[in-house]
């Protein structure tokens, strides 16, 4: 899993794993709904605000989470408000042409790589529904085995318009597995 890396001086170094579940990020604080989960806080992630004051974290992470809560763009406004300018934020969520996405009854959301870059500078028009911005540092689509090996996955991460092309006409043939973003804090 990927980890929030390159913070600039200043920026507090606590990270929050929201939705930690059993597998906690080690030194994080977590949160979480299930009070079997290993959640240092328990909250409901659909209820806003959290309970930590704004620019608490250097990092924040929703490892296979986004995908669950009942509203996308205030999640993202919370994780915003949460993390210190120049902060980042890691999220890992399943694409939407892989069968996990649809295979698991509390997934809300199917999401493609280019869904958040409505909170960047390439928000195709729409970005006035929110204010909070993040810039878009890393990008990994993880393509099935088979494609990996055939070198597939290196040419839809390497190459931006590549990954376009294949996301408009290709992914229901090479399918997606899970994708990995880091953003950056905009404040």
């Amino acid at each position: 899993m990927p980890e929030a890396r390159g913070l600039a001086p200043g920026v507090p170094t606590r990270t929050l794993d929201v939705g930690c579940g059993i597998n906690k990020f080690p030194g994080a604080i977590g949160i979480d709904r299930n009070p079997r989960s290993r959640a240092d806080a328990l909250c409901d992630l659909d209820r806003f605000p959290y309970p930590f004051r704004d620019n608490s974290f250097g990092a924040l992470r929703a490892i296979h989470v986004i995908e669950h809560v009942s509203d996308v763009i205030r999640a993202m406004e919370e994780f915003h408000r949460l993390v210190a300018p120049g902060g980042r934020v890691v999220i890992v969520t399943p694409h939407y042409t892989d069968f996990s996405s649809f295979c698991d009854p509390t997934h809300r959301w199917h999401l493609n790589s280019f869904s958040f870059r409505y909170f960047g500078t390439d928000h195709g028009g729409f970005g006035y529904y929110t204010a909070a911005r993040f810039r878009e540092v890393f990008v990994r689509v993880r393509l099935l085995a088979l494609w990996r090996w055939l070198g597939f996955e290196l040419l839809v991460n390497s190459f931006p318009r590549f990954r376009r092309f294949w996301e408009y006409y290709l992914c229901y043939i090479v399918r997606g597995k899970v994708m990995e973003f880091e953003f950056e804090a905009i404040k």
